[in-house]
């Protein structure tokens, strides 16, 4: 099935205010959902995902003062995808110093009401990435917004599907999920001063099974900084030197390298 495009002037979208930065390649792209309530309704009207992007674009304008709406693309439960920014230019979405790398896709779905992708949306962002490989450069990652932000975007639904290795639909052989890691502990580790507990103990032996010299002692700091940093800079992360929720997910997340 071709994608089913939306155009900017399909959805009434406003003008930018400025000029974009202008991007040629990516190494993938970063799935977002709005974070807030998403009304059921959207489901059985399209006519409302025509009304809750316009709300998105001028939140974004208005609220955040940003030139136009974040995103890059949105995909609606009709497998319609949205243009927002579109290719080649920078998003806004994933956060300071992390657009660059990725592309911006938001499937409007939120933290309640409409919490669970349907089929057609799961396909509608599966479009909006190819349309972004074929126009835009985008590289083969797809992965969430809280890889590398500390965020609860893009949900859990869709970040397990993305976990999944975000499969069409009704594909065969799915790849079986990864085992569950232990949770992000509620604080961020960090230094000064020296931070000492089992969270600090459990994220310095994962460390070690990845291949880092660091001691497993419990206690957060200088050099399980240096760790830190330098992990997040491997993996495109924030680089703050600070164990994050976004970091401590790559702990058990990323590949080894």
């Amino acid at each position: 099935m071709p994608i089913d495009l939306v155009s900017r002037r399909e959805w009434g979208a406003r003008s930018p205010r400025g000029s974009y930065s202008s991007l040629t390649s990516t190494r993938g792209v970063k799935i977002h959902y709005t974070g807030g309530r998403v009304d059921p309704g959207i489901v059985n009207d399209h006519a409302r995902c025509v009304k809750l992007v316009k709300s998105i674009q001028s939140h974004h304008m208005d609220g955040n003062g940003w030139v136009d709406i974040g995103y890059s693309m949105i995909a609606c439960p009709h497998r319609k995808v949205f243009v927002g920014r579109g290719p080649k230019r920078l998003p806004a979405a994933n956060g300071a110093g992390l657009n660059s790398a990725h592309y911006a896709v938001l499937g409007l779905v939120g933290s309640s009401g409409l919490v669970q992708p349907n089929d057609a949306m799961l396909h509608a962002i599966l479009d909006a990435v190819e349309y972004l490989r074929d126009r835009g450069g985008a590289g083969r990652e797809i992965k969430g917004h809280r890889d590398g932000y500390s965020t609860s975007c893009p949900g859990d639904p869709l970040y397990a599907w993305i976990r999944r290795g975000a499969p069409r639909p009704g594909g065969d052989g799915d790849p079986e999920p990864p085992e569950p890691h232990p949770s992000f502990p509620g604080r961020t580790l960090k230094y000064p001063p020296v931070m000492v507990g089992e969270d600090v103990r459990t994220w310095q032996r994962q460390m070690r099974e990845r291949g880092w010299d660091i001691d497993v002692d419990g206690l957060y700091g200088p050099s399980s900084r240096d760790v830190c940093r330098a992990f997040q800079e491997e993996k495109d992360l924030a680089v703050t030197g600070a164990v994050d929720r976004a970091t401590w997910n790559a702990a058990w997340e990323e590949p080894i390298t």
